[in-house]
């Protein structure tokens, strides 16, 4: 029995044992205590069930439904790390392959320390792609990498023309006063990274063969040891004149001496293509195991979150319930005291 008030209220189930307690012999006497019981009371009796216990039940389900969901996402980021990571290990292999083509090109070609293109650009404008994310709960994953490469861009000369890979970031760009000339979606899977970065590819293109801008850079997220990711971007036009020259001294491993088929020229271009699909490849790849293994980070946190809101939620409900059940004994005793 407990005080609201002026008012007293029981539970029903406390109603229903009292009556059933006193079943046969008569509504007279269930009235009698009835009244007595709210004279002892100093006022009337609400007979309603308190919500109490079941608020709590509800919110207990509540948050079993949402442990179920943060466990089933924390499942998916963590097995969607591993096929990124993996694609990225893979390139390895690839990657030096191509710097020996392109060293074997850069020795036989004037053109190093020089450009691979004969059109007109605008040296000051940049040309820009970021990768970000589509979906949320990935903390601040989309904020860092847009902030650094709003920093970046900010300290560089000229225009910036910029594509945004994924909604998330394209909005936080937007809200910087960014405006991305084309947002791309990102893929859901290895396979459909080819062909986003070919779209990539064949638009940013075409902006520089119009002589739009000179410097095309990538900014992403790359997994990092001790803070899950951390921001880069990478220069890809035009080559670094240092790279260049180091790739050119890469000495051969077998005494064969290597030829380019073809001219050279036509080679070493399409090399450099090959070599910019790779580093957008690349960085797509470490940009999506880098949101996998935010949203993991945060999908754990939420985890712990919510068991410490479970054991509070059980421990209230527990509390509750031995308190009502001590009440409705102490009821038992005073319906009865005031009936006899």
């Amino acid at each position: 029995m407990a005080a609201r008030g002026p008012r007293w209220r029981f539970t029903f189930g406390n109603i229903d044992l009292l009556r059933n307690r006193f079943r046969g012999v008569g509504d007279g006497i269930t009235a009698y205590w009835e009244r007595g019981l709210a004279e002892r009371c100093g006022g009337p009796v609400d007979f309603t069930m308190s919500d109490t216990t079941t608020s709590l039940l509800r919110k207990i389900r509540s948050a079993g439904d949402l442990q179920s969901v943060v466990r089933t996402m924390k499942a998916l980021a963590a097995s969607s790390i591993g096929q990124y990571e993996k694609s990225v290990s893979a390139l390895g292999d690839y990657n030096h392959t191509l710097e020996l083509g392109l060293g074997l090109c850069f020795r036989k070609s004037a053109l190093i320390g020089g450009t691979v293109t004969k059109a007109r650009h605008d040296d000051t404008a940049v040309g820009a792609v970021v990768f970000g994310s589509d979906q949320g709960l990935v903390g601040q994953f989309n904020d860092v990498v847009a902030d650094f490469a709003i920093k970046t861009l900010g300290a560089l000369p000229g225009k910036a023309y910029v594509w945004a890979v994924g909604e998330r970031v394209h909005a936080r760009l937007v809200d910087a006063g960014l405006s991305p000339l084309g947002l791309f979606p990102l893929p859901s899977s290895v396979n459909a990274i080819t062909p986003l970065v070919g779209r990539i590819q064949v638009e940013s293109e075409a902006r520089r063969a119009k002589g739009e801008y000179a410097q095309l850079y990538v900014f992403h997220n790359r997994p990092h040891a001790e803070a899950v990711y951390e921001p880069v971007v990478q220069r890809l036009l035009p080559l670094d004149s240092l790279w260049i020259e180091s790739l050119a001294h890469i000495p051969w491993r077998t005494g064969n001496i290597p030829e380019v088929l073809g001219t050279g020229t036509a080679t070493l271009r399409a090399l450099i293509r090959e070599y910019l699909f790779l580093s957008l490849f690349r960085a797509c790849a470490e940009s999506l195991a880098s949101e996998n293994a935010s949203r993991l980070a945060a999908m754990q946190r939420a985890e712990r979150n919510i068991d410490d809101l479970l054991e509070a939620l059980h421990g209230t409900f527990h509390r509750l319930r031995q308190s009502a059940i001590d009440d409705e004994l102490f009821d038992v005793i005073s319906g009865f005291e005031a009936v006899a």
